[in-house]
């Protein structure tokens, strides 16, 4: 009888030096300017990013199409900042200060 090969012969090697990460504990907290900054944020409704973002799409078509290339550039880079910042925004309402 033939005996298969397994896929991976070092698999039984890897599970056994597996090392999980670490715990987060108390002392990894956050400081005090991280949680104003968080519920400052907190109160600014979500729909402001998206609506900033789509505002800097709409100004930087506009320089585009005047001919300013460079503060078309310029304010075009603004959107993914703002998305960003929304995404956080909704992780701080969602989640809370940790």
């Amino acid at each position: 009888m033939s005996r298969q090969q397994e896929v991976n012969p070092a698999s039984e090697k890897s599970r056994l030096s597996y090392i999980p990460a670490p715990v987060l504990r108390a002392e990894h907290a956050e400081g005090r300017l991280t949680r104003l900054i968080e519920q400052q944020t907190a109160k600014i409704p979500s729909d402001f990013f998206l609506f900033a973002a789509l505002a800097a799409l709409g100004m930087s078509l506009i320089f585009e199409v005047y001919g300013n290339s460079r503060l078309s550039r310029f304010t075009g880079m603004w959107a993914p900042t703002l998305l960003i910042a929304g995404v956080y925004n909704k992780l701080v309402k969602i989640m809370g200060p940790r």
